[in-house]
């Protein structure tokens, strides 16, 4: 840096002076990132010929370049303790990659304080773009994004701050509480007997699950037992404890188990390893998520699959055409787990028993 007609070096405090402007506000200029924290190109430009009237010889046009473009991709998710999570990651990095961007991934266990944190510090490495991933309220993350020009994306659950990517959670559960309804006439029991255990109230993905639920009920012209919603989380022993209390008051297992997610069917197997066979051979069970792991078990559950590669496409694709004014809802369409070896809905399992 030149030096000032008192003979010391001319700083940002200098210019910020001799413009009325903030420190922070100089910085971004001089480094090149003015327009993304949306200060004005006139102050920019005042900015710009103070210092250079000031003499700091910093070769701003070069550092703008450099710094324009940082060349890094960020995701924020709860966790990767479940196939779901983990898949988006990884298609996630493997996009990122195809587009010449470093991908970033963070777990935030679902806490809002770490997930604002995170958030910031990945801002503050000029991220070019930020997928959300489940996070039940990503309106003050979308505003972050929003007021540093940096383009997000709300994944697996939406906000209304940002364009978002979700599964159809209503029209997959619907069309699996058909299929368990189905078992459940072919194996002589009620199809409204059926319940829905897991999950969180008041978040979309469970209330849209539990109204594809019910969609299923109502074109059946039948109605769920007023006890057969249970939403307790999505940790396998809140979802023990809760089979533990059914199984108590009945004697037995519920005849028809639809688990809304896959914690809460590990929940599941955790206690219906302690029974004996002939307690859980009857149950017919479904669970919305998905994991090839299934098929070790020794009985038969039917899962609904999320498009994790779908819905990372659809992400970017947003991601690349980002309009700061639109902000649509992107529902991707799940499937059926399948077998590895076999081409059916439901997978099959414990063949030999």
């Amino acid at each position: 840096m030149a030096r000032s007609s008192s003979g010391r070096k001319s700083t940002i405090y200098d210019i910020a002076k001799a413009t009325g402007s903030s420190t922070s506000a100089v910085s971004m200029v001089l480094n090149g990132t003015w327009a993304r924290y949306r200060i004005k190109e006139e102050t920019a430009n005042r900015i710009l010929a103070s210092a250079a009237q000031l003499g700091y010889n910093v070769n701003m046009k070069a550092r703008g370049l450099r710094l324009s473009r940082s060349g890094l991709a960020g995701m924020i998710l709860p966790h990767y303790r479940n196939r779901f999570f983990a898949g988006l990651a990884e298609n996630f990095e493997e996009h990122a990659r195809s587009r010449g961007l470093c991908p970033i991934v963070v777990s935030t266990q679902r806490d809002p304080a770490v997930e604002m944190s995170v958030t910031e510090t990945l801002i503050s490495q000029q991220v070019e773009l930020l997928f959300i991933v489940g996070v039940r309220n990503p309106t003050p993350l979308d505003a972050l994004c929003s007021a540093a020009g940096i383009p997000c994306i709300n994944v697996d659950l939406p906000g209304p701050g940002a364009p978002s990517v979700v599964s159809d959670n209503r029209g997959g559960a619907r069309a699996l509480t058909e299929a368990l309804m189905e078992k459940m006439i072919a194996a002589g029991s009620a199809p409204g007997e059926l319940l829905f255990l897991g999950g969180v109230m008041d978040e979309y993905a469970t209330e849209m699950r539990i109204a594809g639920y019910r969609d299923a009920f109502e074109a059946r012209g039948i109605s769920p037992a007023a006890d057969a919603v249970e939403c307790f989380g999505y940790g396998a022993s809140s979802s023990r404890r809760a089979l533990a209390c059914r199984y108590e008051s009945l004697g037995r297992l519920p005849t028809g188990l639809l688990m809304n997610s896959i914690t809460a069917f590990e929940g599941l197997v955790q206690f219906a390893s302690k029974l004996p066979r002939e307690a859980w051979q009857s149950t017919v069970v479904g669970c919305f998520d998905w994991d090839p792991f299934a098929v070790h078990l020794p009985f038969e559950v039917t899962m609904m699959r999320q498009d994790v590669q779908k819905i990372i496409l659809e992400a970017f694709a947003l991601a690349d055409n980002h309009d700061a004014t639109d902000h649509p809802l992107v529902m991707v369409p799940t499937g059926f787990g399948e077998m590895v070896e076999e081409d059916e809905l439901t997978i099959k399992i414990g063949r030999e028993c």
